[in-house]
């Protein structure tokens, strides 16, 4: 059996007070690491964190003094950053001839922005560490566009091309970079997106018959985050049950 080890590891997990991001947070803690949770909603997030015994730091991904505060609480406390996760809620559904410039510009700050810019403000302390990791969550909208979910189908799949070329820069010096596709999970996002439809509808479509748990894309970043994954980089793991059908 694989035994992920993390101890002496630090972690930033953002989007972590609730869903994917929690169960993140969590199993990365339980493998040993340091964790530092990053989320908008402060009274969640606090009672989160103490629970798990992580650090919390209330923040809003769209904001660069937010991100650049995040970084420097982490190394204060913890002395270093070995691992990031980029991870934040999705942009509001709705079709591709409904988008605006003002929809789109939240849809790029939100999802392609503030990974860049976290991951930048991150790169001196990833550098400096023995196992530097960058894992993004995405969605199975960059494998297979999703209807009435226009902004996420457009602006994701840049995220996995910015995370696929910095796999081939960062690479000679041992930091992986890849990204996680997560596909219907059980969480509040998902309850918003199909409150209205028929789950045996939704259900039918997902190979194995089930949405998933947030614990197994959790499952997932704790073993790119580890050891056994130091051969794994510039990769797009698609986590949805077989929902998806393209070949590559």
């Amino acid at each position: 059996m694989l035994e992920i080890d993390l101890r002496n590891r630090t972690a930033i997990v953002c989007g972590a007070s609730s869903g994917m991001g929690l169960a993140i947070a969590e199993a990365l803690d339980k493998a040993g690491a340091n964790v530092s949770m990053f989320a908008r909603r402060r009274k969640l997030l606090e009672r989160e964190a103490d629970r798990i015994g992580a650090l919390a730091v209330q923040g809003d991904l769209t904001s660069p003094r937010d991100l650049s505060n995040l970084v420097e609480r982490t190394v204060s406390t913890f002395g270093g950053i070995d691992i990031l996760v980029n991870n934040g809620g999705g942009p509001p559904a709705g079709s591709a001839l409904a988008i605006d410039d003002e929809a789109l510009e939240e849809a790029l700050t939100l999802l392609l922005f503030s990974a860049v810019r976290l991951t930048n403000l991150c790169l001196p302390h990833l550098r400096r560490s023995k196992a530097g990791r960058i894992i993004n969550i995405t969605s199975s909208a960059v494998r297979e566009p999703i209807d009435n979910l226009a902004l996420s189908n457009a602006v994701r799949p840049g995220l996995v091309g910015w995370a696929k070329t910095l796999a081939r820069e960062l690479g000679p010096e041992a930091i992986t970079v890849n990204s996680i596709a997560p596909g219907r999970i059980a969480t509040e996002r998902l309850e918003q997106l199909y409150e209205t439809r028929s789950s045996d509808a939704d259900l039918a479509q997902i190979a194995l018959g089930r949405f998933g748990d947030p614990k197994e894309i959790a499952a997932v970043v704790a073993f790119l985050a580890s050891d056994a994954a130091s051969y794994v980089t510039g990769t797009l793991i698609p986590v949805d049950g077989g929902a998806t059908r393209g070949l590559l």
